[in-house]
């Protein structure tokens, strides 16, 4: 499977580059789904425990709701309008299947993306499942059923000023407000996640566990400048229209957007593990 995830990708982007259909257009979704099975293949033949293999019923429920959560920042940018698409198919059916095969990719390519990073810092997931347990096998912390802190309305107050922003700016405004939605949800769901005993960015970094921190993060880099890469040929493609340094840009990205995509993964993770406590009180540890 890593050598059919490898040739999908490398064949998909060359024969973009080379202007060969489908490819050109739907580079994209082949790309990704290549990468996909690339680095699945990767984790499991390390640890014998990845998200497609160990959990595919999961896997299916993260791709799916990658979907409607990718959709609120689609919806965001209506507001600061910082990106558009061009190159897509004139037909509504081809549109719109080739938008949910691309967003049902995007949590898939973070979560995966930073066990890669884990096995390449050989750092090995406990092979478990559900919220970050101690030793003990109960919550790092008493978060259940207790008062929110002051800390914590505090953030989830900054969290939800920073997403409603956009919507009191005026237009010219808006259009720079791209960082508080990028880091809205981190602020508003992490706390909620703790406090009702989900895995949570804070309880990590307050117990001293930085290694999904560090995973998710350099996840974010990574499918970053893989997203910008296998954009820039297309011919299905976003451009943005981010006025900072518009003219600095590495591929179609302007070069302080980079840092943006760090943030983009803590963001994912926050918003699944809250949409996943809706559903369930497990599943697969992420991103150890």
């Amino acid at each position: 499977m890593i050598w059919i995830g490898l040739a999908i990708m490398i064949i998909s982007q060359a024969a973009t580059i080379a202007k060969i259909e489908p490819f050109w257009s739907w580079n994209t979704p082949i790309a990704w789904t290549g990468f996909l099975i690339f680095a699945d293949a990767i984790v499991w033949r390390a640890r014998r425990d990845s998200w497609i293999r160990s959990a595919p019923l999961e896997f299916a429920l993260l791709a799916l709701v990658s979907i409607p959560l990718w959709m609120l920042f689609e919806g965001y940018n209506r507001v600061i309008r910082n990106w558009y698409y061009v190159g897509l198919p004139e037909n509504p059916a081809l549109r719109y299947f080739g938008y949910a095969w691309s967003f049902a990719t995007i949590w898939p390519a973070l979560f995966i993306g930073a066990e890669l990073i884990a096995v390449w810092r050989k750092r090995k997931a406990p092979l478990k499942r559900g919220p970050t347990y101690d030793v003990g096998g109960q919550p790092p912390y008493d978060v259940v059923g207790r008062r929110f802190s002051g800390a914590e309305i505090l953030s989830i107050a900054a969290g939800a000023l920073m997403l409603a922003s956009p919507f009191f700016a005026s237009p010219a405004v808006a259009q720079y407000l791209a960082a508080p939605v990028w880091l809205g949800f981190i602020f508003l769901l992490d706390p909620v996640n703790a406090h009702l005993g989900g895995e949570s960015l804070w309880s990590d970094w307050r117990a001293g566990r930085r290694d999904r921190l560090i995973n998710l993060m350099l996840s974010g880099l990574l499918c970053g400048v893989l997203w910008e890469l296998w954009n820039y040929w297309s011919r299905a493609k976003w451009i943005y229209t981010v006025p900072i340094m518009e003219n600095l840009k590495i591929f179609e990205m302007p070069v302080p957007g980079y840092f943006g995509f760090p943030a983009f993964a803590f963001e994912c993770f926050t918003m699944y593990v809250f949409t996943r406590r809706l559903f369930t009180r497990g599943g697969r540890a992420i991103a150890l």
